[in-house]
């Protein structure tokens, strides 16, 4: 099991090329961004957390684009994985987000990862033409396309929401680009992760998650998925006991947010988070 940082990023905080050298300094593994194109002012949508029209950050409203950000963080760092916490692809067109995601796997020599969602605010969605009952199938076109375009040397799709012929495209990423979906941990998304993605990311505040994990687990199994899915905990403040029941478990990777209003702030609390959970910083840069 490794650790990750997940930073709600906005143009209020620092800048990713800023922050991430001191994520990949101080030993965690990964660094994830959010998306949202846009909201709304006027929904319908009800927030998952708060359970209406209201937003608990305001953030959401000043959310930065994902792979400008993950394209500034691979100029400066070297290890880390950039990825998603989660990017919404049906917002895009899938041609050019295939595109923008192997180039950004080009340029950070094989280090990109998607964490990617159904979509919560419906309203943002129909703004982008998604139709709300259909998120789910149109995703997975979405990321069928994108595979093809990625691996294929003449890539094809044809589907509902994505349709083209015999095309060439390049770059091809360097590795299969690793899925998770971040979702409830119900059987309806087990199923759907089981059948389209290599694993899953849990909700903000799921903590309790031995039965989820499990019932992941056999899902997997019945449908003739190989090895086990990846598992992304979200969590707040590491507790050495709940650690090591997740690793245990089968987490994979842990997930912390972090205060990113300046350097100082931000250095000191991933210092004192990367000695919580016992991590190592790598060589130092000038080492």
């Amino acid at each position: 099991m490794d650790y990750g940082i997940v930073q709600f990023t906005s143009d209020r905080g620092l800048r990713a090329q800023d922050l991430a050298p001191l994520i990949e300094d101080a030993g965690f593994a990964a660094y994830y961004v959010p998306e949202h194109s846009h909201i709304p002012t006027r929904r319908e949508a009800a927030h998952p957390r708060t359970g209406d029209a209201s937003l608990p950050d305001e953030r959401y409203t000043r959310t930065l684009d994902p792979w400008t950000s993950l394209a500034a963080a691979a100029a400066v760092t070297s290890r880390i994985e950039l990825s998603t916490a989660v990017a919404l692809p049906v917002q895009s067109d899938p041609l050019t987000l295939a595109k923008t995601v192997a180039t950004l796997d080009h340029l950070s020599r094989g280090r990109v990862a998607l964490g990617v969602g159904f979509g919560w605010n419906l309203d943002e969605l129909a703004d982008h033409g998604v139709p709300a009952g259909r998120r789910r199938t149109m995703l997975r076109e979405y990321l069928e396309a994108m595979r093809a375009l990625w691996t294929q040397e003449e890539a094809e799709y044809h589907g509902e929401f994505v349709d083209f012929g015999p095309s060439w495209a390049w770059p091809k990423p360097s590795r299969t680009i690793p899925v998770q979906v971040g979702a409830a941990g119900t059987e309806k998304n087990f199923r759907w992760i089981a059948r389209s993605a290599d694993g899953w990311i849990t909700t903000p505040g799921e903590t309790d998650i031995d039965d989820s994990v499990a019932l992941l687990a056999s899902i997997w199994a019945d449908a003739g998925r190989e090895g086990t899915p990846a598992i992304t905990a979200l969590d707040i403040r590491p507790d050495a006991d709940r650690l090591a029941h997740w690793e245990e478990i089968g987490v994979t990777r842990v997930l912390y947010g972090l205060p990113d209003e300046d350097v100082d702030t931000a250095r000191a609390y991933l210092e004192k988070l990367a000695g919580r959970v016992g991590l190592q910083p790598p060589i130092s840069r000038c080492g």
